[in-house]
């Protein structure tokens, strides 16, 4: 699947959860809750997205090992 727009999401959404598990390992302040409320219905959709993004971008495994048999 060549589909650069999903990638790029994918890759953004994982990247905003990464630099919020950051914020939660380093200050002990969760970005996300602060945004839109601990564990309201915005925030576990949030999480959720990132937690899918995390499961997709799992594929792109398969692109560096495409890349590295070259």
């Amino acid at each position: 699947m060549n589909n650069k727009v999903l990638d790029s999401i994918a890759l953004t959404i994982a990247i905003v959860g990464a630099i919020n598990w950051g914020l939660i390992g380093f200050f002990s302040f969760d970005l996300v809750a602060f945004i839109c409320g601990n564990m309201s219905w915005i925030s576990r959709i949030i999480y959720a997205l990132v937690g899918l993004s995390g499961l997709y971008l799992i594929t792109f495994y398969m692109y560096v090992n495409a890349i590295a048999e070259r």
